[in-house]
């Protein structure tokens, strides 16, 4: 998952604190419907050792819901919790599963807006594995911009095409140009989301036919699924298709499409500038969210409270006939499970295919992080898997090595 936020926006929140004016539409008080403390302000840094992890800096959240552009908000975030840095291991470029959607989705805006022989720039690149791909399947020319851009994984023919910057992505860089502008899973990581996004609007400048292309995980299925294990400190932001578009219209563009992407879990915008001061007002079926977000949101604290105690009552059921458990999956959605449900000896592992968070532990609990071929001689009994959509990899490799635990996804 790419994570990079914008260092300006990291200053001018320094002092802040809690505010409840909407950082999207800026007009509205949020209304709050959910709060946890005691959250760790890291999900994916990594961390040598298990007393490291217990002690890890602890934040709040408190998500408010703006009910007049539906935008959602940890009101309680401090971004001097947070690191961005060469430490933190967010990829999720070690799943087929994964690649092939990257592949996909890579292959699809190329067809769609003629990506030959262009420039490109990803603002929150990661690892750079988009980037790359966007290069080397349409033969362009990048630039990426991420403080925790490591340039050894780069192996690739489009390499001498591509420019990293290790730096959080502001207006300093407004220089750099791209006939395609990409931000994936990284908007929900900004506080100050409108002027984020009005800051790459300043940098497009006059050049209308520019492209923007932004990812980001759907709030609408993390409310009204519940999804707690999506919920956690890093994002501070979180947008339904109607609020999205309505923030990239009032920071002059025009909105090209909105869709679901990954088993609906993340949503995408594509956009162009607009040669006005706010985007045109035509609005996309997908965007008349208000109604049905607020109900979502006046029902959360029963659900919550529900599946809550559906998980509790599943992993005492675990221990008391016995049951060894791992938790599949050492990422933001592991560490939100773990810490939500105060997960301690109930298991001892959380396994991950990515080899560089071997060895490492869990932030807020210290659970010790350990590879797929571990489990060949620590034979759990049952696999808890952070995201059902990697169910059918993961089955395969237990397979692979002569395990047939239960296995159960959130």
């Amino acid at each position: 998952m790419t994570t990079r936020v914008h260092q300006q926006f990291i200053e001018d929140d320094s002092e802040a604190g809690e505010s409840r004016v909407c950082p999207s539409c800026e007009s509205a008080e949020m209304e709050i419907f959910h709060e946890a403390n005691s959250i760790p302000s890291n999900s994916c840094i990594l961390l040598s050792s298990q007393e490291e992890a217990l002690n890890y800096p602890r934040g709040s959240i408190r998500l408010g819901f703006c009910p007049s552009c539906g935008f959602i908000s940890n009101v309680a975030f401090d971004q001097r919790l947070t690191e961005y840095s060469g430490r933190y291991e967010e990829t999720q470029g070690f799943s087929n599963t994964f690649n092939a959607f990257h592949k996909t989705l890579a292959q699809r805006l190329i067809d769609r807006y003629d990506l030959h022989d262009k420039e490109v720039i990803e603002i929150g690149c990661g690892k750079g594995e988009f980037l790359v791909l966007l290069c080397e399947m349409g033969n362009n020319s990048g630039t990426g911009f991420d403080p925790g851009f490591v340039a050894e994984r780069i192996e690739s023919p489009a390499a001498k095409r591509i420019n990293f910057v290790k730096d959080f992505y502001s207006e300093k860089y407004s220089a750099y140009q791209g006939d395609f502008v990409c931000c994936k899973m990284t908007l929900e990581h900004i506080h100050a989301t409108a002027e984020f996004v009005r800051t790459i609007r300043r940098s497009i400048g006059t050049r209308l036919d520019t492209t923007v292309f932004f990812q980001i995980p759907d709030a609408t299925r993390i409310i009204k699924n519940c999804a707690f294990e999506d919920i956690y400190y890093e994002h501070c932001s979180y947008f339904t298709p109607g609020s999205l578009a309505r923030l990239f219209r009032r920071s002059g563009f025009d909105v090209l499409d909105l869709a679901t992407e990954y088993d609906d879990q993340y949503l995408t915008i594509e956009a162009r500038p607009s040669s006005g001061s706010t985007g045109r007002e035509t609005t996309l079926a997908q965007e008349d969210d208000m109604d049905l977000m607020g109900e979502y949101v006046k029902d959360f604290a029963r659900t919550f409270s529900e599946k809550r105690r559906f998980w509790e009552g599943r992993l005492d059921d675990y221990r008391i006939n016995g049951k060894k458990i791992v938790l599949w999956g050492s990422g933001s959605k592991g560490v939100s499970f773990l810490t939500t449900l105060k997960v301690s000896d109930e298991l001892q592992y959380v396994v991950d295919i990515n080899p560089y968070r071997k060895g490492y532990f869990m932030s807020g609990t210290g659970h010790e992080i350990v590879e797929p071929a571990f489990l060949k001689e620590y034979r759990p009994d049952v696999v808890i898997v952070m995201n059902e959509i990697y169910c059918e990899e993961i089955g395969k490799m237990l397979r692979e090595m002569g395990l047939q635990p239960e296995i159960v996804a959130l």
